[in-house]
């Protein structure tokens, strides 16, 4: 395992603080339970340092591994990457935060079924896979894997590890063969959806078409359609990862009782904690968890806040009429685009900030926690979303990733566990999704 950068630091972040704060507690309540006199000034100090040192440790020992970041291209906007207007996982801050590897998503958005959509959403696809083809050959640091035995091999070299991702099938115009070609060029993770439905799978957010001012139907497939299903069973034979985050409900439950292989969920949360409709509910993590799968949990505020409260729901609502939007919604960000002044519409992203707040790296890890005690540690990972939206405070980016782990540290969760939660867990799915289709061949 490469060794943390000199540069590598936690700094006096959120997350720092609360630990000072827990450890600081911790000590004093002792003291007032044990009869021990009062503890030396120096004594709380020491104490926070040997846990973030702990911390640290672990995270160095650990493979680190974010299960999904967007690929930033000059046309990307500035609301989605770095206060310095570079990507999130730019490869110097995948260094600075010690994050071993990262898999990059050849995502792309919404549009039409016409032949000219599906032509425009394969060639984003092409320019998003090229981004990253020149980003790797550019940077000696960097490796591109397209296996479990490369990911290590490339890390015990000191490499920062690129993998390839896939999301949404509409760049695949309707051809099942065509995730063969992907496959060759080295990606390993394939989700069939983003928003809005297309002709392979359900998504769990469906588009609203502004002409119609509505919203297309809640399923279109009912989950998956035949070609969702024949895209599943092509992924498993040529090795690949099922990944439903974003799948509607009945589209994860159809993809994860079809695939051969355990599945992934790249970047989802815990409906239970949040309920907004691309987070995954008890019953997929349940089913995902027993056959053998993983959920790794997206730093996306909008998809940690906490909607069981009224006071929080009418404040949302608020900013939305104020900026024309409809009052549903799937997420409270939801249809930002549609507003046609530019001002407005920062506007509005910054009131419904104001309200929601960033999220932050306990918000987090209340939702590992969650999936923990549900389904076990065997089940759960981190994919942050970067530079699509991810980002919370004290994890607004890569170099960023140590304070998940203080975090983690101060939950109580081992060694152990923590290697399991940053690389172990995705790196066992990968393994068994390749042996599954080196039987089959």
């Amino acid at each position: 395992m490469r060794k943390m950068p000199a540069r590598y630091s936690y700094g006096a972040l959120p997350v720092l603080h609360a630990v000072m704060t827990f450890v600081a507690a911790t000590m004093l309540s002792a003291c007032a339970t044990t009869g021990i006199g009062p503890v030396a000034a120096s004594a709380v100090p020491e104490a926070e340092s040997a846990l973030v040192e702990r911390a640290r440790e672990i995270h160095q020992q650990s493979l680190v591994l974010d299960a999904h970041a967007d690929i930033a291209l000059p046309s990307t906007s500035k609301t989605y990457l770095g206060a310095d207007g570079l990507s999130k996982v730019a490869p110097a801050k995948l260094r600075a935060g010690g994050v071993d590897a990262v898999i990059m998503s050849i995502a792309v958005g919404p549009g039409s079924r016409t032949t000219d959509g599906r032509a425009l959403a394969r060639a984003e696809a092409d320019e998003k896979l090229a981004a990253v083809s020149n980003m790797v050959q550019q940077d000696r640091n960097l490796g591109l894997a397209t296996s479990p035995a490369e990911i290590e091999s490339l890390n015990a070299s000191g490499k920062t590890v690129i993998l390839l991702g896939f999301q949404n099938a509409r760049s695949l115009n309707g051809q099942v063969e065509a995730l063969d070609r992907y496959y060759a060029a080295g990606v390993r993770l394939f989700g069939l959806n983003h928003l809005g439905h297309n002709d392979f799978s359900d998504s769990s957010r469906p588009l609203y078409i502004a002409e119609k001012r509505s919203y297309e139907i809640a399923e279109e497939h009912g989950g998956l359609s035949p070609l969702g299903v024949a895209a599943v069973r092509r992924i498993n034979a040529l090795g690949g990862i099922i990944d439903v985050s974003q799948m509607s409900k009945a589209a994860t439950l159809q993809a994860t009782k079809l695939s051969r292989s355990p599945v992934i969920a790249s970047h989802s949360n815990a409906r239970k904690l949040s309920n907004v409709s691309r987070n995954l509910s008890d019953e997929e993590i349940d089913l995902i968890a027993k056959t053998g799968g993983v959920i790794h949990l997206a730093a996306f505020g909008a998809y940690l806040v906490d909607l069981s409260d009224p006071k929080l729901l009418a404040a949302i609502l608020k900013v939305r009429r104020d900026a024309g939007l409809p009052d549903a919604y799937s997420y409270p960000y939801e249809l930002y685009w549609e507003i046609p002044d530019p001002e407005k519409r920062q506007s509005f992203l910054i009131a419904m900030r104001k309200v929601i707040g960033p999220g932050s790296v306990d918000r987090l890890v209340d939702h590992i926690d969650y999936i923990v005690n549900r389904v076990g540690i065997d089940h759960v990972g981190i994919g942050s979303d970067f530079n699509h939206g991810g980002g919370v405070a004290g994890f607004v980016d890569a170099s960023e990733a140590g304070n998940v782990t203080i975090a983690l540290v101060k939950r109580g969760y081992s060694a152990e566990q923590i290697r399991k939660i940053w690389g172990e867990n995705f790196l066992r799915v990968f393994r068994a999704a390749q042996n599954i289709a080196d039987k089959r061949n």
